[in-house]
């Protein structure tokens, strides 16, 4: 695990059949955000497909969400694709109150994305 200065959240990258898989623990809040964007844009930038796994975070607020919908929006525009594994109760709850659980793809598990098309 890798931890950014000042921030509450930690990270690993795994290549997994086809996919970058970003593993964050902690909390993605205004501090972690700016290290979780980053991470997540570099991916993408790589031209990588990418996935988060968010079994490990205990909090995200809105600037942690833009940071997805950032990376979201990218993987989009360069026709790549991106989605949402794993995800903790916390997350779950802000990405339901922001209706985004009906925008981003959401799996159980990366075994599961990987079976679906």
């Amino acid at each position: 695990m890798t931890t950014p200065p000042d921030s509450a959240v930690k990270f690993e990258i795994k290549d997994e059949q086809g996919f970058l898989v970003i593993h964050f623990v902690g909390e993605i809040d205004l501090h972690g955000s700016p290290h979780a964007r980053e991470v997540i844009l570099d991916c993408i930038n790589q031209d990588r497909n990418t996935l988060i796994n968010l079994s490990d975070i205990t909090y995200i607020d809105s600037s942690g969400i833009a940071s997805l919908v950032e990376g979201y929006q990218l993987a989009k525009n360069k026709q790549l694709e991106f989605g949402l594994i794993d995800v903790s109760k916390p997350a779950l709850s802000v990405l339901k109150l922001a209706h985004l659980d009906k925008v981003f793809p959401i799996h159980n598990s990366l075994s599961e994305r990987l079976q679906s098309p």
